[in-house]
């Protein structure tokens, strides 16, 4: 009787999770396209941001909008401005202009089909007119200030030249390829950051991934790599990051990897953010259990513009590489996954990975199209359509023997930016670490989410235990410790701040510019209503349940006070109001929420700020039952 009882658990069990897990892409999608209509809160309507982009349902397909198919849209004719004369002054102009707009598209890079017309079709190059076009390309880069790089050709290099592909079908006689071309930065305000989220169970491999993709070399299977990537004592001494590391990789304007010219050296971040014109920042996460709030705060915290997922070869998608892949697919972040250890790994084991991590990514709750790359033409065609968060490209490496690390490296180097910022709203920092520094004072670090900050500005900076916020003055800037004027949304930087105790600043606090309108000060809340999906929990939550939320930076224990039904349980999208248990926060309608208690319990989106028990959720609920 126990058994049958046990087995009708396990079968509820398993039905349930399928359900929260169908619901989550779902829920994913109606979550980006609310995000993109955030407001802050008393933000005056002339520093509201422009009207939001309208998000699609398939943004896959946002690929057709390049290709220039509508019949109004006046057509550049490149094969002719390629092929045209030096002497001709209005093709040489048409050209340059053609390439400053893509550039401008890029944010400062763009991927160059030299060969092909903006709707794919071949321009039938013979290898003389490639080497034609390739001069006139690179004499318009050179008047704008920009560098290239040959990522791959068809029909133009001999076989085993490792640039040459080969042609895509047997009928395709022209020759063509792929160029990335990214521009010189002037100062390090030019320089391109990309933030990537390393996440995955522990003993995957992460650290020692990034350490030898930062620092050179390879590592010798004993931790020789990770080493030098640790912060504290008893992370050596074990073997497992237990805080969020902060690594970079830098590329130059040639797409070449920023490294110190004398072997073994390691370059100082201030080296290579002054080399750089594309820095790669990497958040290194905790892989076990009980670091789990760091790693979902880091996840939160540090806005990353891509998800990287390590999976060991030997042990598959086991313990936390499951729940760290859910958040990032709650928080809609795309993901690229590594598979590493194959130096180690018996073949049989490693399909066996292969097929579990395919299975995954193609469930409903994930709805993902893996891609293995296994070569250079899968790697920049790959790179070319991640435009889309549909497609998940999966490497197979090995940090010993080097095996596919130089696939990563290029992957990395043609990685487009990804993301949304306003630098002409009101400015939002979100802090995410604070520090003491001599002889400097307080320094908070964080992300920009919007507007401009500039040294010497006078902010606001809160809230504290009380809701309140304290002005004070932008002492200095600096970025990837580079000092600068100023920074910009999008962008990571620390602000020196004058005249703060450290003790009073904390993360979760945001800065903002101080209005000339008193009426206009920033507003806090301790209570929200937010719509939420539940995405695993045992039995039913109901009103007085206690989690721990995470906004942003913001990671506070929150009550729920009211929900618009009696009860919610896994896969159930429901309105819920709650409430701060410690202190009030800052917080914006638009605003992503998760809340865990132990593992992901929960995700949703800040719908309303405040609660006005008068107007309850669920009208017809049983007096008493509502915790207000």
């Amino acid at each position: 009787m126990a058994t049958k009882s046990k087995e009708k658990d396990m079968k509820q069990s398993t039905t349930e999770r399928r359900k929260g897990e169908s619901a989550l892409s779902e829920f994913a999608d109606f979550v980006q396209k609310q995000q993109a209509l955030r407001q802050p809160p008393g933000a005056a309507p002339a520093s509201a941001a422009k009207k939001p982009v309208e998000i699609e349902e398939h943004d896959e397909l946002s690929i057709l909008d390049t290709l220039n198919l509508a019949d109004s849209a006046p057509r550049v004719h490149l094969r002719s401005l390629l092929l045209s004369t030096a002497d001709d002054e209005e093709a040489t102009t048409a050209l340059t202009e053609y390439v400053k707009g893509r550039l401008v598209e890029g944010h400062g890079e763009a991927l160059f089909d030299l060969g092909l017309e903006d709707n794919g079709d071949s321009m039938e190059f013979t290898k003389d007119e490639w080497v034609k076009a390739v001069m006139r390309l690179v004499g318009a880069c050179e008047t704008v200030g920009v560098d290239y790089k040959v990522l791959m050709t068809r029909n133009v290099g001999e076989e085993g030249d490792e640039l040459e592909v080969g042609p895509g079908t047997l009928k395709e006689k022209g020759c063509c390829g792929k160029l990335v071309l990214r521009k010189r930065p002037e100062s390090v305000d030019d320089v391109i950051e990309t933030r990537i989220a390393v996440v995955g169970n522990v003993d995957a491999g992460k650290s020692t991934m990034l350490g030898v993709l930062v620092k050179g070399g390879l590592d010798d299977g004993r931790g020789k790599a990770r080493v030098n990537l640790f912060r504290h004592k008893h992370e050596i001494e074990s073997g497992r990051t237990s805080s969020v590391g902060m690594e970079i990789m830098g590329f130059d304007s040639k797409g070449e990897v920023v490294t110190s010219n004398v072997a073994g050296r390691k370059l100082t971040w201030e080296e290579i953010g002054r080399r750089s014109a594309k820095v790669i920042s990497f958040t290194d996460l905790a892989g076990h259990e009980r670091y789990l709030r760091t790693t979902v705060f880091g996840l939160l915290s540090s806005e990353p513009n891509y998800c990287l997922l390590m999976v060991a070869a030997n042990n598959g998608l086991i313990g936390m590489s499951k729940e760290h892949l859910g958040i990032a697919l709650a928080l809609n972040v795309p993901v690229m996954v590594v598979i590493t250890k194959i130096d180690i790994c018996p073949p049989q084991i490693l399909e066996q990975t292969i097929t579990q991590v395919t299975k995954i990514l193609k469930s409903p709750g994930a709805r993902k199209i893996p891609i293995f790359v296994k070569n250079r033409e899968e790697c920049v065609n790959t790179a070319t359509q991640f435009v889309s968060r549909r497609i998940c490209p999966i490497f197979q490496v090995s940090n010993v023997t080097g095996t596919n690390l130089d696939l990563v490296r290029t992957f990395l180097n043609i990685l487009p930016h990804h993301g949304n910022y306003n630098a002409d709203a009101a400015l939002e920092f979100h802090i995410n670490d604070t520090f003491s520094v001599p002889f400097v004072g307080t320094v908070v670090s964080g992300v920009i989410k919007s507007g401009v900050v500039h040294t010497g500005d006078t902010i606001l900076i809160g809230p504290d235990s009380l809701g309140q916020f304290t002005t004070t003055k932008v002492r200095s800037i600096e970025r990837k410790r580079i000092q600068v004027p100023g920074a910009a949304a999008g962008q990571s930087a620390s602000l020196a701040l004058r005249n703060v105790r450290r003790k009073d600043v904390r993360k979760g606090m945001v800065v903002l510019h101080k209005p000339e309108n008193p009426a206009l000060n920033p507003k806090v809340y301790r209570e929200f209503i937010a719509e939420v999906l539940i995405l695993s929990h045992a039995t039913t939550i109901k009103t007085k349940y206690q989690a721990m939320l995470h906004v942003g930076p913001v990671s506070q224990t929150c009550a729920i006070i009211d929900i618009d039904r009696s009860y919610i349980r896994t896969g159930d999208r429901a309105q819920v109001a709650f409430r701060f248990v410690q202190r009030p926060e800052y917080l914006a309608v638009g605003d992503r929420i998760l809340f865990r208690e132990g593992r992901t319990k929960g995700l949703g989106i800040v719908k309303t700020l405040g609660y006005d028990p008068t107007k309850p959720l669920n009208p017809n609920a049983e007096p008493g039952t509502r915790d207000v």
